[in-house]
């Protein structure tokens, strides 16, 4: 295994056609701008891209998000660990937080006896998704979703909503503002997202949509796509037209455009850390975190998901610990 190159890395990518948005060059690119270290290793048909964020005095937090790994690899000999190891150390990272491109249901082994992960209390990404099956005609897809959410999507299209590709990232981040505002969660900058549509929209491998009434944007979102999967990470919406339903429309016409570039699944990316009856009982009472994002989310017809539980390998376990008394987590 080797320590390699950006280049090299791209290469590396195009060999795994399936990988993880998150394990693309471009993200690795996305997050060094905006002062994360990021280092990439191969060895044979894996590769691991680590992201390591600084934290005061020196030390460093290592974090993987859905790494390349074969499921089926024999780690007898511990190579890949071992290498991954002394980079970790290298950099002075207290733990080595992975998140692996895996369901919950799915096995990987990481590691050997002599170098144990262990389950995580603190995911970075939200664990839980509803995942939309793009499989059949675009008929099948909407025969797939609950009623409701077809006589909305319908609706938009009758009361003059209009969904084109957009470029204005200003825009879109004021729309994002309100988002963030309205429903609590952290807004990027501008800049933040002006660099991620760059480079993944110059790849070929995401678009920004705007839903529209009479030219005047009432919503946007940014969807990824890689080999057969796509991802819908960013959104937003101001408080004005709601009743002619834009963000209906502007979903079936983002899953439009990643079933146009090969995608069989649609990732909505994040709804409550909570199984399907538990989900199901409390989304009309509930409007904390990502609770009124499952209201809307879940009229799509597709599948609740739970991603395998993060992984930590711990380097430094007193610090560790502080680490996650901050993170208000118990080891």
């Amino acid at each position: 295994m080797s320590r390699v190159s950006l280049a090299e890395w791209q290469k590396f990518i195009q060999k795994y056609p399936d990988a993880h948005v998150l394990q693309t060059a471009e993200w690795g690119e996305l997050k060094a701008a905006f002062g994360w270290d990021v280092v990439r290793l191969i060895q044979a048909d894996q590769g691991i891209q680590i992201l390591f964020r600084k934290l005061p005095l020196g030390f460093t937090a290592a974090y993987a998000p859905k790494p390349c790994l074969n499921p089926h690899a024999n780690f007898a000999g511990d190579q890949f660990w071992a290498e991954v190891d002394q980079v970790c150390r290298q950099k002075r990272a207290i733990f080595l937080k992975i998140e692996l491109d895996a369901w919950e249901h799915e096995t990987i082994h990481l590691g050997s006896a002599r170098r144990v992960f262990k389950p995580s209390p603190h995911n970075i990404q939200p664990p839980r998704t509803i995942v939309i099956s793009l499989d059949g005609s675009l008929d099948d897809i909407l025969a797939r979703m609950k009623q409701k959410c077809r006589y909305n999507i319908r609706l938009a299209e009758k009361k003059d909503i209009a969904i084109r590709a957009w470029d204005d990232l200003d825009g879109f981040h004021q729309l994002m503002q309100v988002t963030g505002g309205r429903d609590g969660f952290g807004v990027h900058s501008q800049t933040y997202y002006r660099k991620a549509y760059d480079l993944f929209h110059q790849a070929g491998m995401a678009e920004l949509f705007v839903a529209e009434f009479e030219n005047k944007p009432l919503a946007a979102l940014m969807i990824f796509a890689h080999g057969q999967r796509s991802w819908y990470l960013y959104g937003a919406s101001n408080d004005q037209e709601r009743n002619r339903m834009p963000t209906y429309l502007l979903q079936w016409e983002a899953m439009k455009w990643a079933r146009e570039h090969g995608c069989m699944m649609y990732d909505l990316w994040g709804v409550p850390d909570a199984d399907e009856t538990t989900l199901e009982a409390q989304f009309e009472d509930r409007h904390d975190g990502l609770w009124g994002v499952y209201r809307f989310k879940r009229g799509f017809g597709g599948q609740l998901m739970r991603a395998a539980q993060a992984q930590d390998r711990v380097y430094m376990p007193l610090l560790y610990r502080l680490y996650l008394r901050r993170m208000g987590k118990d080891e």
